[in-house]
């Protein structure tokens, strides 16, 4: 189940929402942990009990973790973070490593192949995996104490807002809100909750779907079809898809955390008005960006060691990163791109921009992310490097070969205009500008009217994926 599909908007979220409102203080986690269970439930049937089982294994360790001392409790948290990496690992990447394996045989000349039923990836693993390790690294480091009810432990880790696509939500961060929250019971948390969701809502389906539509059929298209009009067409399409998607799916946990009285971090920050790589990496999937740095580049060393450990250790993060985000070497390249990015932004290429005007610096950082999503969309590398060929080497100035609407236009251009326009100090202060209630009616017309137009979208169109679903 997804939040932009009309079970989820008409009949599940009203209905518990309705239920939430109306339980007992004391009973708003045991509706909200049901409800997690069911929209867990609901898109993977045979893994919950799987991973129930797990959660089991995980709560009891951590407990160990926390009671123990010295070389036991780092024995403990050893266990804890092998049986996650572990299950990760089969998971998401067992048919990978036995493909490639079964591939090498072949070039070898070994006649011997391994069977294997292929795994299914079960919905959000990835994230759920980050969240138990947070949960029992925290504790390690004494951050937090324990959850001490095993049912509060499944409400963090299976929460319906955060289950499928984060944000990431450290275990210290909202520990004390699993246990107490009633201040955040209140009208204006619910409505910026009801607001945000909205917002991230119309992101999705408003402007996500309709210049996905346009990057799939571009990116589905034999690589000698596509020319560089249809490349770059096809490229800026996903680029603007990819943001708006996730970020709207983040918009939309956060305002449902909101409304059920939880507040989760932020996870974007205009992104695409970066003026290089380094700080486009501070301001895109903000958590899980501190989560590989506090959770494996500090452990590595972080800035305490030699330049080139230092350096390796980036890349090596990045690369790690790539990898979480699929089983494929496309996703691998695409983080050793961006970790070579990193190390010459802090070698040279900071340095050497730093005397362009600044919309030229985010031009040229615009251009880089734009490469790397070519790896991340494409399914295989020689596509990728074909690709970006037709992007950059091979002008032949014909028209494209995709059909474009003038819907597809005005969003693209909707979306530029959004991402680019904070880049105007005069713009953020207009929507700095407060009307008491005037803006809160005003907010609340625009709210109603997106939320109209959403559904009418989601029923209009057969076409309504979910980049991050898959990871």
């Amino acid at each position: 189940m997804v939040f932009s599909n009309n079970f989820f908007l008409l009949v599940f979220l009203p209905f518990f929402l309705a239920t939430y409102f109306l339980a007992a203080k004391n009973l708003k986690n045991t509706i909200a942990l049901i409800a997690s269970l069911f929209f867990y439930a609901w898109g993977a049937p045979s893994f919950i009990f799987i991973l129930l089982f797990s959660l089991l294994i995980d709560f009891y360790l951590v407990e160990l973790i926390h009671i123990s001392e010295n070389k036991l409790k780092k024995y403990f948290l050893t266990i804890t973070v092998i049986i996650n990496i572990a299950m990760l690992g089969y998971f998401k990447y067992a048919n990978f490593f036995v493909t490639e394996l079964n591939g090498l045989f072949k070039v070898l000349n070994f006649k011997f192949n391994i069977e294997w039923t292929q795994v299914i990836l079960p919905i959000g693993i990835s994230f759920i995996t980050f969240h138990k390790l947070t949960y029992a690294i925290d504790t390690y480091r004494n951050q937090h104490v324990p959850l001490k009810s095993f049912s509060n432990y499944l409400l963090y880790i299976l929460m319906f807002p955060h289950q499928i696509a984060g944000p990431i939500v450290r275990y210290s961060e909202i520990a004390e809100q699993i246990k107490h929250r009633e201040e955040a019971y209140n009208i204006d948390n619910y409505f910026f909750g009801a607001y945000r969701f909205v917002i991230g809502l119309s992101k999705k389906v408003l402007i996500a779907n309709t210049l996905g539509e346009v990057a799939n059929n571009v990116f589905a298209l034999p690589i000698n079809d596509i020319n560089t009009a249809t490349a770059w067409i096809g490229i800026l399409a996903y680029t603007f898809q990819i943001y708006f998607d996730f970020s709207g799916y983040s918009d939309m946990a956060i305002g449902l955390a909101k409304i059920m009285g939880f507040t989760f971090p932020e996870n974007f920050n205009l992104p695409y008005i970066s003026q290089n790589i380094t700080e486009f990496w501070r301001r895109w999937h903000i958590t899980l960006g501190r989560f590989m740095k506090d959770y494996l580049y500090i452990p590595l060393g972080g800035n305490k060691v030699s330049k080139t450990r230092n350096f390796f250790n980036l890349w090596l993060v990045f690369l790690v990163s790539g990898l979480w985000h699929g089983a494929s070497w496309t996703f691998v390249i695409w983080g050793a791109y961006h970790g070579l990015l990193l190390i010459l932004d802090r070698v040279i290429l900071i340095k050497i921009t730093s005397y362009l005007f600044k919309p030229i610096q985010t031009l040229i950082t615009f251009l880089f992310v734009m490469i790397g999503w070519v790896f991340f969309k494409a399914t295989t590398v020689n596509f990728s490097m074909s690709y970006i060929g037709k992007m950059l080497f091979l002008f032949d100035g014909k028209i494209p070969v995709i059909e474009t609407t003038v819907k597809f236009w005005c969003t693209l251009i909707t979306a530029f205009l959004i991402c680019l326009l904070p880049m105007i100090k005069i713009y953020n202060t207009f929507l700095k500008i407060q009307l008491g209630w005037a803006s809160i009616l005003l907010k609340g017309l625009v709210m109603i009217l997106l939320f109209i137009l959403c559904v009418i979208g989601i029923n209009s169109s057969g076409f309504n994926p979910f980049i991050y679903y898959r990871f």
